[in-house]
């Protein structure tokens, strides 16, 4: 069983993928999901608020495909980020103290219900920044699943004590794994030298035919397990790597396999109970 994830983000947002492509982020997203729509495949797409708001004329087919669950990401992606900083560097809180993260949160959910009509209930924050106040901020708005960092040995819903749920990802993640647009080589080199990253895979970086063989593998390996496979794709990396040439042989691979949207998940972990 397959989850497929997508984060997208408004284009005022300017990221490195934003200035080194041609089209916008929504316009590369809504020809990923043709490619869902025709490979019958279902995934859940975390947007940030402010998309809603400048872009709506793109993320309205998108979010109306019967094939897209929406999630939040949101409002405006931790800007202005010197503020994000500041509290990060004297709190240890990236997110903020909890009356910003909940009026964050909160702006994002009602500009989405606002265009869409729905009430959603999964979340993941922009860079997978977990903050100390999260679970408790998200389940007194309603979201029942946070999906947050990346963990490849975790394959289940995570009960919090706020009652909400955590659902990491367990495949390889794209962005910060694929040599593309301005992460170069050198640009990487000279990132890890700064910050000393990784993440549950490690902190190489692959080039983008590379990255799609290992998840492929993982896929494939978690399928022959049993085990759910979350995973995330950016359709503007994907874009920028190879013209969606790779991702094709993914969604070409995931479409022979069971794809869930996550919040289905916790219909299944109720009848597990």
């Amino acid at each position: 069983m397959i989850c497929l994830t997508a984060d997208l983000h408004h284009m005022s947002l300017k990221t490195g993928n934003q200035m080194h492509s041609d089209k916008t982020e929504m316009s590369l997203a809504g020809e990923f999901v043709k490619m869902m729509e025709s490979r019958n495949i279902r995934g859940s797409f975390f947007i940030t608020g402010k998309s809603f708001v400048e872009e709506w004329d793109e993320v309205e087919p998108i979010v109306k495909s019967p094939n897209v669950e929406i999630g939040g990401h949101n409002y405006e992606a931790f800007k202005p980020e010197l503020l994000h900083r500041i509290w990060n560097k004297f709190t240890k809180n990236y997110n903020g103290p909890y009356a910003y993260q909940y009026y964050d949160t909160k702006k994002t959910i009602d500009i989405i219900y606002a265009k869409t009509g729905k009430r959603i209930n999964i979340w993941r924050n922009h860079m997978y920044m977990h903050g100390i106040n999260t679970e408790s901020v998200l389940q007194r708005l309603g979201i029942n699943i946070c999906s947050d960092g990346v963990m490849k040995n975790n394959h289940n819903l995570k009960k919090d004590i706020s009652g909400i749920y955590n659902l990491p990802i367990n495949i390889i993640p794209d962005h910060e794994h694929i040599i593309h647009a301005e992460r170069t080589p050198e640009w990487i080199q000279q990132w890890q030298k700064r910050y000393n990253w990784s993440d549950d895979f490690g902190s190489d970086s692959y080039y983008v035919d590379e990255w799609a063989e290992l998840v492929l593998h993982q896929l494939k390996e978690n399928e022959k397990q049993g085990k759910l496979s979350v995973m995330i794709i950016h359709p503007i990396t994907m874009y920028l790597a190879d013209n969606f040439t790779s991702v094709k042989k993914i969604l070409d691979y995931i479409q022979t396999k069971e794809t869930v949207f996550m919040s289905s998940l916790l219909n299944i972990e109720e009848i597990a109970a």
